[in-house]
């Protein structure tokens, strides 16, 4: 069985179809820029600072040496889980506000927007 694209203000069929490879092209690279980018959060008024990519690769930790008790480390551990947390977060945040940019004023059957 064939898709139908129906005629949407007399486009024709070729024209939706550049169209929607336009926007394809345009979400591929929207998702490498946000992929490329850096994301910071902070916990315990800056104790700790992480750094991750839109990947969710973690490229930097920063300790103040203030908070590095023997004596308290599941601090420490909380003050980097948070702090992981938070820039993974606004790293997924980014994303999912750029690619709905591209579905918002969509109507496409089966896609779900």
């Amino acid at each position: 069985m064939k898709a139908r694209i129906p005629n949407q203000n007399n486009m024709s069929r070729n024209a939706m179809m550049e169209r929607i490879q336009k926007m394809q092209e345009d979400m591929a690279n929207k998702q490498a820029e946000v992929e490329a980018a850096e994301f910071t959060a902070s916990a315990g008024g800056g104790a700790v600072e992480v750094k991750v990519s839109g990947k969710h690769e973690i490229l930097g930790i920063t300790v103040k040496p203030e908070v590095v008790d023997p004596d308290d480390v599941e601090m420490l551990e909380d003050l980097l889980i948070a702090s992981l947390n938070e820039a993974i977060r606004k790293a997924n945040d980014t994303m999912e506000r750029e690619m709905s940019a591209f579905s918002s004023g969509l109507n496409i059957p089966g896609l779900g927007f």
